[in-house]
């Protein structure tokens, strides 16, 4: 009798442990990190470059940074090649000029080298494996940790994160350096994407209007496969399953948001109509504030606003030839966090407080309280 019950009881044993160590995974993964502080530092500096990938899209996991490491080698070996120099260039930088090694452990100055890599190389006329590209990809990485630590000196007086603007700023001076007829950096030309083209059909297919809403948030990485893509989701999900649900939602209101200006299919099939949505409603919906149902409501609204954004900046842009990148959702987050109304503010949280969404969840009292006694970074 005792027998038969101990053996009913292993498989629930069996399936807890399993859990537990899946939990380990999750969030921040802060064990593991703590473990890394005694191991050589070569080993050290790849959990911050992995910890870097994953910063790209708001997320502060090795785990996740190795997972989106292998979908961007799958759709694109040139590209994750690119990404990785930039993001090399971008964390060493960071170490030899002394920033913060806080900071630095969580990959804050490595994501914006990556990406503005990534967006050398897709932007880039001259096709895959064009080596000349390694030498701006570098460059340009090293440059946003510059970029970076100048603008934290100055918003951190608003409290606000630097985010991507070092990205967005390299990036533009970079392609309005070299333009679309350059002999050694030739890049795509760049269309306004709501421009309806006459070969634009008032007939949508379902399918890839589906495929797009995914394929946004692999557009975050600049990447538009959808195998790669919905790996990328995979490694938010074991992140934050907040997160991930706030990446899809943003990137559906995005395509709904192209959908009602007659954006070009391409655009809304390709997922470039809802990466800058899924960015600004992960951003509202678990990462700057604590999640309710208002913040909901503001992530949604803060979805709209970054696509539209999006949408008249790229038309605007295009007249000089430059892209407009994650301008759009870059600034509507800028602009909710600066919003003073106590529907919102008091929900927000301050920069340098672990914003993480696999964190408990506090009430509005409990955030404000904690707010007066953190400092910024």
């Amino acid at each position: 009798m005792f027998k038969t019950k101990k053996t009913c009881e292993q498989p629930k044993g069996l399936t807890q442990h399993l859990i537990q160590k899946l939990l380990y995974c999750t969030g921040e993964m802060e064990h593991f990190h703590t473990y890394m502080q005694d191991q050589a530092f070569l080993l050290q500096l790849l959990e911050w470059l992995l910890r870097g990938v994953s910063g790209v899209i708001m997320v502060n996991n090795p785990l996740s940074g190795a997972l989106i490491l292998t979908a961007l080698s799958i759709a694109s070996p040139w590209q994750a090649l690119l990404g990785s120099l930039g993001l090399i260039s971008s964390t060493v930088m960071a170490i030899l000029i002394g920033e913060e090694r806080v900071e630095v452990s969580k990959g804050e100055h490595g994501y914006n080298g990556m990406l503005v890599a990534l967006l050398i190389g897709v932007s880039s006329n001259a096709g895959d494996w064009y080596w000349w590209l390694l030498l701006p990809a570098c460059l340009a990485g090293a440059i946003t940790t510059f970029v970076h630590s100048g603008l934290a000196a100055v918003f951190d007086r608003w409290d606000l994160p630097v985010s991507v603007f070092p990205f967005n700023t390299v990036l533009l001076l970079y392609l309005a350096c070299t333009g679309i007829e350059n002999p050694y950096y030739p890049n795509h030309p760049t269309l306004p994407q709501g421009t309806t083209l006459s070969i634009n059909s008032t007939h949508l297919n379902i399918t890839q209007l589906t495929q797009g809403t995914v394929l946004g948030v692999g557009q975050i990485y600049a990447c538009d496969a959808l195998g790669s893509s919905l790996i990328i989701l995979a490694a938010v999900l074991l992140y934050s399953p907040v997160q991930a649900f706030h990446a899809l939602l943003g990137s559906s209101f995005g395509v709904l948001a192209g959908l009602s200006v007659a954006v070009q299919q391409d655009v809304l099939y390709k997922g470039l109509a809802g990466f800058n949505g899924a960015l600004g409603c992960m951003a509202v919906g678990g990462r700057l504030f604590t999640l309710s149902w208002r913040t909901h409501v503001f992530s949604i609204i803060c979805a709209f606003l970054s696509s539209y954004a999006h949408i008249a900046l790229s038309n605007v842009l295009a007249n000089v030839g430059l892209p407009a990148s994650s301008w759009a959702s870059t600034l509507t987050i800028s602009l909710m966090l600066l919003v003073s109304g106590r529907s919102l503010s008091t929900y927000r949280i301050t920069i340098g407080r672990d914003s993480s969404p696999g964190s408990p969840l506090h009430t509005p009292s409990q955030c404000a309280e904690a707010n007066t006694d953190t400092s910024s970074v």
